[in-house]
C-alpha cells in the first residue's frame, strides 16, 4: 500500500473569515505540483466554518463527498430539495454528479 507523508506545517491554508480552511492537497490558492492528490483522492480539506455561516449555492461535478463534524453541526441542502444537519460523531457521505447544485 502507497503511503504519504504531509506534516500540517506544509498543508496550504485559507482564511475567508467565516471559513478557515487547511488543504492536503493542491486546492483553490493553495498549488503544489508535487502534492495534487493520492490516487482518486484529489481534496481533502480540514475545515472550521462560523456558527450560522455556509456556502453558497455551487455546483459539482461527479464527486463523492463525505463530512465529518468534529464539533458543533453542520447543515447541508440541495436544490432538489434534500437537507440533513449531520452532529459530532457522525458520517454524511453524498454522490455528488452534474446539474445539481448544493
Amino acid at each position: 500500500m502507497k503511503t504519504a507523508i504531509h506534516p500540517a506545517t506544509e498543508r496550504g491554508s485559507a482564511d475567508y473569515g467565516w471559513l478557515q480552511s487547511q488543504h492536503s492537497f493542491s486546492f483553490a490558492n493553495y498549488y503544489n505540483p508535487h502534492n495534487m492528490n493520492f490516487g482518486l483522492l484529489r481534496v481533502l480539506n480540514d475545515d472550521t466554518v462560523a456558527p450560522g455561516k455556509g456556502f453558497d449555492l455551487h455546483p459539482h461535478n461527479n464527486m463523492e463527498i463525505v463530512s465529518i463534524p468534529l464539533s458543533g453541526a453542520l447543515e447541508h441542502e440541495d436544490t432538489i430539495g434534500n437537507k440533513t444537519t449531520i452532529i459530532e460523531g457522525e458520517i454524511q457521505a453524498m454522490s455528488a454528479g452534474t446539474g445539481i447544485f448544493s
